[in-house]
């Protein structure tokens, strides 16, 4: 039936693609944008705005593009969103707003994820910048971190006129936009480094190479730099492993360290001095969005990959389309199957990993099914790397050195929901640095919610 089934997205060939770090998907062009938007209903209760963390008011920009009013749709976007080129390429739409879209209860859902991709894109080959305020109220807050959460909560205040500057730690703007997410799914020049430079021209001012905790502290900010509110977006970059033998040898890596050196230092790139061993055969232990990263990343650095998780297809965590992805390039997924140890050879490097076969039993108490390991079912993989992608932790630095400020056993501040607000008064936190490691959107939703809440607390003062 007319209607019911999407656009198709133009994409590199999958044995191209596993060869090079450009990106895999080429998106709409104007004509595929005004036909895709046309399958809008342009529902009265949309749902689908209901699954948006940041709440964009998707049937009217989506309308916008249906007209041929690009920069109109752009701007619509740019008012709930401070990172639209972004957000059009990594968030789970299939879970949130296309997974509400009425579109798809008998056919495809909308594309709308490409939609706001198309005019994110579109505004910024064109020039197009998102709207400033009239005047600063001469009020300054301190965000901590720019990635996703730190971008956002900076974006939104800058645009009610608050004089906002951004501490990063690293050399580079972007947070986990820059070290984390590969080149050929969120390139960084092109796209990453526009959308910072577009919450700078809304007056944000960012200082890099500023670690808070070491260079200044957050009570500092706050009692002699003359900052009335802080918010923490820091983030969750602390690794976690296993704790079984073999983890130290030379030829392991968590997936935080693999990407970093990879995409911050683009160590992928033959003309950087700043190299990481790859070897030529890779297995990478998790099922994640970072796990498919690591993998594919690995892939294109000339290796075999094995994908190792102890659970089946259905309860992989990454996004369908990035385990779909994966498959086509090459990457061989040994699921229901789990480490026990790491092989070191006399050298010290990694020379195998021994695996045992997994069943699934009883929910846990997340609703999921554990894993338990068959008795007798071991066995050994060759490989010479190992890349455990199971998560990440904040880092305690922030949360230790400042006073009054409430973590969980996690070492994760405690925050409202609803606003950001931390026990500590003027200081609000949100994304991984509260939740743990979770998504760009989420974290973006997190720092819209603290910024209300940082304008709520200073016109009350």
């Amino acid at each position: 039936m007319e209607g019911m089934v999407r656009v198709p997205v133009r994409e590199q060939e999958p044995k191209v693609r596993a060869t090079n770090f450009e990106e895999v998907c080429y998106g709409y062009n104007s004509e595929e944008a005004v036909e895709e938007a046309s399958r809008c209903l342009n529902c009265k209760n949309a749902q689908c705005m209901k699954g948006c963390p940041v709440a964009i008011d998707i049937p009217a920009f989506i309308q916008q593009i249906k007209e041929g009013s690009f920069e109109e749709a752009y701007q619509k976007i740019s008012e709930s969103s401070a990172l639209p080129a972004v957000c059009g390429r990594v968030c789970p739409q299939e879970s949130q707003c296309e997974g509400k879209c009425i579109r798809g209860i008998k056919g495809e859902p909308v594309a709308i994820g490409k939609l706001e991709r198309f005019a994110a894109d579109w505004a910024r080959e064109n020039g197009i910048k998102p709207k400033k305020a009239d005047a600063s109220n001469g009020r300054k807050v301190a965000v901590i971190g720019s990635g996703p959460a730190g971008l956002t909560c900076a974006g939104d205040l800058a645009k009610l006129g608050y004089e906002v500057t951004i501490f990063e730690a690293l050399h580079q703007a972007g947070g986990v936009l820059s070290y984390g997410i590969p080149e050929f799914r969120l390139p960084k020049d092109e796209v990453v480094a526009a959308e910072v430079a577009n919450v700078e021209a809304l007056g944000v001012k960012i200082e890099k190479n500023v670690v808070i905790g070491k260079s200044v502290t957050v009570d500092e900010l706050l009692e002699n730099e003359g900052f009335e509110a802080v918010f923490i977006g820091s983030g969750a970059g602390l690794p976690r492993f296993m704790g079984i033998p073999g983890e130290q040898a030379n030829g392991v890596f968590s997936a935080n360290e693999f990407l970093t050196r990879n995409n911050l230092m683009k160590a992928f790139k033959e003309e950087y001095e700043t190299p990481i061993f790859h070897g030529k055969k890779v297995v990478v232990v998790g099922g994640g969005n970072v796990a498919m990263d690591a993998a594919r990343t690995a892939l294109r650095l000339g290796a075999e990959v094995h994908i190792v998780y102890r659970r089946g297809e259905e309860e992989l965590p990454a996004r369908r389309e990035e385990v779909h992805h994966a498959k086509e390039e090459g990457i061989i997924f040994d699921l229901l199957q789990n480490p026990t140890e790491i092989l070191v050879n006399e050298d010290g490097w990694v020379r195998g990993i021994r695996i045992i076969k997994m069943e699934l039993g009883e929910p846990d108490e997340s609703g999921r099914r554990s894993p338990i390991e068959i008795p007798g079912s071991e066995y050994e993989i060759e490989c010479d790397t190992v890349i455990m992608s199971l998560g990440t932790s904040p880092n305690p630095l922030i949360s230790s050195t400042t006073v009054g400020l409430d973590t969980n056993r996690r070492k994760c501040i405690i925050a409202s929901e609803e606003n950001g607000a931390t026990s500590k008064p003027g200081v609000f936190a949100g994304g991984d640095a509260v939740t743990g490691a979770a998504t760009v959107i989420l974290a973006m939703g997190a720092g819209k919610a603290a910024a209300k809440g940082i304008h709520e607390f200073l016109s009350a003062k």
